[in-house]
C-alpha cells in the first residue's frame, strides 16, 4: 500500500520546492505579514527552542504522539523555566485522520503548556501540511483561538534577524513542505492516509516514526531543501516535515579550534581548559580516519519530530550563542535532555 502511494503520488520536485522557498522567503522580507514575519534577536541573549511534527492526534492506536507525550510536556515546562520562545514549526496537530474538535479535546494537557508561551508573549506558530487548515482563517477562530486566546497567529514562515561580524544574518524557519506535491495540498496523499493508512495503523498498532538515532543528510527531499539554502549567503533554513534531524556537518575540530583562539582572546581559562579537553578528545576519535562531510555550505538544519515511536522529542535550541540539536527521551528514571550536536552561532555564520 505504501509502494503504491508513493508510485501513484508525485515526488519533491526541485524547481517547485526552489520557487515555493524563495517566494515564501522574498513575501516576508516585502512586509506581507499575512505570510510571516520578521523578528530581530540578539544572538548572545536570545533563547528559542524549536520543535516540529508533533502529530497530536486522537489518543487511539494511530496517535504517533502518544508515546511522545509525557516526554514532550517535560521539554515544555523546562523551556517554559528557563525563559525560552516557544517556535512550533508545524504539523502540530494531525487534522489528516482527526478532526479538530477531538483532536484539540484529546490533547489538553500538551497544549495547555503551549498556551503559557503565547500567554508570555513567547510563542509562534506555523502550519504544515498534516495542520494546513490552521493557515485559514474560519478553522483558526473556530477551533485554535478558543483554545489559545485571541493574540494566536498562525503563519507559514519566520525570519529571524540578528547582526554578526557587522552583517545581516538570518534565520529563516518554515514548515518545510512547500512545493512537495505528494504533501502540499495533494488530495490523493490525504486520502491515502485518512482512508487506508489510518485504519491499518489502528488495527495492528504500529508506526514509521523509526527510533531518532541519526540526523544526517540523507532524504530527498532534506537534500533538495540544503540545496536550496547553500544558494543563499549569511542564511541559515529550519524545517520540520521530513521527520528526520539533520544538524549542519561542521568540521569538529576547525570549529573547536575557533572556539579556543576567542576564549584565549578574552583570557576565560576556564573554557580554554574545557575546549582543549574536547579538542584533543576529537582529535583521537578522527585519528585514521577520512572524513566526509555531509555538507559543505553548514546552512540547514532539520528538528526532527516529536513523535518518534520510541518516545523521543528532537529539536533545535538557538540560546547562548550557540545552536544545538537536542533530544528529550525517557532514561528510565525520567526525562532527560541530550545535546547531540552543536555549534556557535558566530562560527556557523563565518562559515556562511
Amino acid at each position: 500500500m505504501i509502494r503504491l502511494a508513493d508510485k501513484l503520488s508525485s515526488r519533491p520536485d526541485k524547481a517547485a520546492v526552489f520557487k515555493a522557498l524563495s517566494t515564501l522567503y522574498d513575501d516576508i522580507e516585502n512586509g506581507k505579514t499575512t505570510r510571516g514575519r520578521i523578528q530581530p534577536f540578539d544572538p548572545d541573549k536570545a533563547r528559542y527552542i524549536i520543535f516540529s511534527d508533533e502529530h497530536k492526534g486522537g489518543k487511539d492506536e494511530a496517535d504517533d504522539f502518544m508515546p511522545a507525550e509525557s516526554n514532550y510536556i517535560a521539554a515544555l515546562q523546562h523551556y517554559y523555566a528557563e525563559g525560552f520562545t516557544f517556535i512550533n514549526l508545524g504539523d502540530c496537530e494531525e487534522l489528516w485522520e482527526n478532526k479538530p474538535a477531538v483532536t484539540l479535546d484529546k490533547n489538553k494537557a500538551s497544549l495547555d503548556e503551549e498556551v503559557k508561551f503565547l500567554q508570555a508573549g513567547r510563542y509562534h506558530r506555523m502550519f504544515g501540511n498534516h495542520d494546513l487548515e490552521w493557515g485559514y482563517a474560519v478553522p483558526e477562530n473556530l477551533y485554535l483561538k478558543p483554545v489559545f486566546g485571541p493574540s494566536l497567529e498562525v503563519k507559514e514562515g519566520l525570519i529571524l534577524r540578528a547582526t554578526m561580524q557587522q552583517q545581516t544574518a538570518s534565520i529563516f524557519l518554515t514548515h518545510g513542505h512547500q512545493g512537495d506535491q505528494r504533501s502540499d495540498g495533494n488530495a490523493f496523499s490525504k486520502w491515502v492516509v485518512a482512508a487506508i493508512w489510518t485504519p491499518i495503523q489502528r488495527y495492528l498498532e504500529i508506526s514509521l516514526n523509526t527510533p531518532s538515532d541519526s540526523f544526517e543528510l540523507a532524504d530527498a527531499h532534506n537534500i533538495i531543501m540544503y540545496e536550496w539554502s547553500a544558494t543563499r549567503r549569511n542564511r541559515v533554513l529550519i524545517s520540520g516535515h521530513t521527520h528526520k534531524p539533520v544538524f549542519a556537518s561542521l568540521d569538529h575540530i576547525d570549529r573547536l579550534n575557533k572556539q579556543l583562539q576567542k576564549a584565549q582572546a578574552e583570557n576565560n581559562t576556564t573554557l580554554m581548559a574545557e575546549l582543549q579537553i574536547a579538542l584533543d578528545t576529537r582529535r583521537k576519535e578522527y585519528a585514521g580516519k577520512q572524513q566526509v562531510k555531509t555538507m559543505a555550505h553548514p546552512s540547514y538544519f532539520n528538528t526532527g519530530c516529536c513523535c518518534f515511536s520510541d518516545g523521543d522529542c528532537t529539536g533545535i535550541e538557538i540560546a547562548d550563542g550557540f545552536i544545538r540539536l537536542v533530544k528529550w527521551k525517557d532514561n528510565g528514571h525520567g526525562t532527560e535532555r541530550m545535546v547531540l550536536e552543536e555549534s556557535p552561532l558566530f562560527y556557523l555564520f563565518d562559515q556562511l
